[in-house]
């Protein structure tokens, strides 16, 4: 049989020079960068700690490393606990319908994300109808005090679309009524006052620089009791989604089931490393460079815009830049995809021509600058 002729390489629309290109070509808002000196660390400890029972010293010792350098990392006031189980940030949203809201939520709604969780508290029978809140995208939708709603929920930062928001209680709700903030793409580069949230909630494979896997969880003493209280009330809690065996195995530092051990060691060497340069005010600080560089490049470009119109709102951690009908963003990304510039496609349902690039700690500012400079060059040799 003949075989057929192998089918030639094909050469990028335009060849970007080396010499202008990032250090690293890796601008995924989840998964996201990983840095090398963490994958080197982990194989370093390869042998002695993957494949090995996560009821043993080894991995319990990579748990409570992690668990408390998140705590060291935030400062956590007096009584709040860092609590994590298996699933990611989309298992956590049923946990809390299951066993942290009590009757009636209120939720805010302006991106993909914020409104799969308000789907899930809508659809889950044993609770009241919810009040959801909604924007549309590039805007941001705001809590609102209302009687009877026991818990109220926003992302801090909208993964799909780029709008941050700031996190703090509605004024005048109900006494005991909880806030829990989705930070999945906030945790690890924005300061918060956590005294204003009962559940700080995020997964490890965007700030934190790690795989995926896990969901980690910062609780508030109000939330943990409230666990405690719905718990006793014989509430049926699939025990995957029991927030109050994650509560326990935590404090054990261990994990329900078996946990994703590469994703407990990377996140645990990604917070010490931000520890070891300065803390959360350093990774948001340098979080906030990149923004200031890629927000700044759309502002003088022409044919570029930043997609989220009020500055206050422009997320740091994650970038949506709008094109102009002139230019096929779809196109700019495949030909950068072909340089080793990697992830800046937009999110999928937003269906609008633009980039999406992050801006994690993990990311060097020098390298948000460069991709700058690779648009640029694509775009001045693609432009008619």
């Amino acid at each position: 049989m003949t075989e057929s002729p192998a089918k030639p390489a094909q050469t990028p629309p335009v060849r970007i020079p080396d010499e202008i290109k990032p250090s690293d070509g890796r601008f995924g808002s989840g998964p996201s960068k990983v840095r090398p000196e963490a994958v080197r660390a982990l194989l370093d400890h390869a042998t002695s700690y993957l494949g090995t029972s996560h009821r043993q010293k080894t991995v319990k010792d990579q748990v409570a490393r992690l668990r408390r350098g998140i705590a060291e990392l935030y400062g956590l006031p007096d009584g709040y606990e860092v609590v994590l189980a298996n699933g990611g940030t989309t298992a956590f949203w049923d946990a809390a319908t299951f066993g942290l809201i009590r009757d009636r939520a209120q939720c805010a709604s302006f991106g993909e994300f914020g409104g799969k969780f308000a789907t899930a508290v809508k659809q889950a029978p044993f609770l009241g109808e919810p009040t959801i809140r909604k924007a549309e995208p590039g805007t941001a939708a705001t809590l609102v005090a209302e009687a009877g709603i026991d818990v109220y929920a926003t992302p801090h930062n909208e993964t799909s679309t780029g709008v941050m928001v700031p996190v703090q209680r509605p004024a005048g709700a109900d006494p005991g009524a909880l806030l829990l903030v989705d930070a999945t793409s906030a945790a690890g580069a924005v300061e918060v006052d956590l005294t204003q949230v009962d559940a700080y909630y995020f997964a490890p494979q965007k700030a934190f620089g790690s795989d995926g896997g896990l969901w980690i969880a910062i609780l508030s003493p109000a939330a943990i009791a409230r666990v405690e209280e719905i718990k006793a009330t014989g509430r049926w809690i699939p025990a995957f989604l029991d927030l109050a065996t994650a509560i326990e195995q935590s404090r054990l530092e261990q994990t329900y089931n078996t946990p994703a051990l590469a994703t407990v060691f990377l996140a645990a060497e990604q917070v010490d490393w931000m520890l070891a340069n300065g803390g959360l005010a350093w990774a948001a600080k340098r979080s906030a460079e990149s923004a200031a560089v890629i927000y700044g490049w759309a502002e003088r470009s022409s044919v570029a815009t930043p997609f989220v119109a009020d500055p206050a709102l422009r997320s740091t951690t994650v970038a949506t830049i709008d094109f102009d009908e002139s230019v096929d963003a779809a196109a700019l990304a495949k030909t950068l995809r072909a340089n080793g510039i990697v992830d800046t496609e937009p999110y999928r349902k937003l269906g609008r021509n633009q980039l999406r690039i992050a801006l994690f700690p993990t990311i060097d500012p020098a390298d948000i600058e460069a991709l700058t400079a690779c648009i640029d060059y694509v775009l001045e040799r693609t432009q008619s």
